[in-house]
């Protein structure tokens, strides 16, 4: 693959929680991964906004890049769903 970049892609995924408990322990579930989740190619920026919000926005050198921080934030986004999901059965 060349070095060249002749785009770039820019994204932003919006959580909206519940509650601002759940948003910060998402926030919080994520953070370590977002810590050593670091590629040339491709940057994901998590933030917190208002009080139920949680945003990811991604900025990639290329399509490939693009693709693998979206699976990374639907990964991170399954997980989410499926803890919440265990919780409200019991």
């Amino acid at each position: 693959m060349s070095d060249i970049t002749y785009y770039t892609i820019e994204s932003t995924i919006t959580f909206s929680f519940e509650t601002p408990q759940i948003r910060d322990i998402s926030y919080d579930s994520y953070l370590p991964e977002y810590e050593i989740t670091r590629a040339k190619r491709s940057k994901i920026v998590m933030q917190k906004i208002d009080k139920n919000i949680l945003e990811f926005h991604i900025y990639s050198k290329d399509i490939t890049a693009f693709r693998a921080s979206m699976n990374d934030i639907i990964t991170f986004g399954k997980i989410i769903e499926n803890t919440l999901e265990l919780i409200d059965s019991k």
